[in-house]
């Protein structure tokens, strides 16, 4: 006897520093349990604490960092989990050889571009970084004083300061549901 396998996709969610990815990231999922789904969370923070312990925040350490989120994203959803993955990833091509992993693979990956002003970001300051930033303790801070370059053709762009959390995250879901992933 066979029985269905569940369809995984990766839900790469990028943005600025407090931009909401994690919040939304934890909305989507919980929706996602609920209704019985596989789902894991990877989550930027986590992962640098241990998968990429060691990593500075270079160029090449970054890459390096989101390429290794990337495999096992990709791996995670080829295996009928839907993975959400609220991550920074500065750099559009980290993000591109992230997508063409899953392409290789004909793995669902939607990237989801959640487009906080950096103004807004700073207002939340969730972690404390613009303020050490903006005291001189804390350089390289993503869309301050290091690079991000937002994705071109998201699959769709979140604007977080007109919308609650949980919108965001319904708006996503609406995104799987029309792929007939949930």
């Amino acid at each position: 006897m066979t029985t269905a396998r569940a369809q995984g996709a990766t839900i790469w969610l990028t943005g600025l520093p407090s931009a909401g990815k994690t919040t939304i990231a934890r909305g989507l999922a919980g929706r996602l349990r609920a209704e019985g789904h596989r789902v894991e969370v990877l989550d930027g923070d986590e992962i640098r604490r241990f998968l990429s312990a060691g990593l500075g925040f270079s160029r090449e350490d970054r890459n390096t960092n989101v390429q290794r989120i990337g495999l096992v994203a990709e791996v995670l959803a080829r295996n009928g989990v839907l993975t959400v993955v609220p991550v920074i990833a500065p750099y559009a091509d980290s993000r591109e050889a992230v997508r063409k992993r899953h392409q290789t693979s004909d793995t669902p990956y939607f990237e989801v571009h959640v487009a906080t002003p950096v103004e807004v970001c700073s207002d939340r300051d969730v972690k404390g970084l613009y303020a050490r930033q903006a005291a001189g303790q804390l350089s390289g801070l993503t869309g301050v004083d290091d690079p991000y370059e937002p994705p071109v053709d998201p699959e769709l762009v979140l604007e977080t300061q007109a919308q609650t959390p949980q919108q965001s995250a319904d708006a996503v879901y609406a995104v799987l549901a029309e792929r007939g992933l949930v």
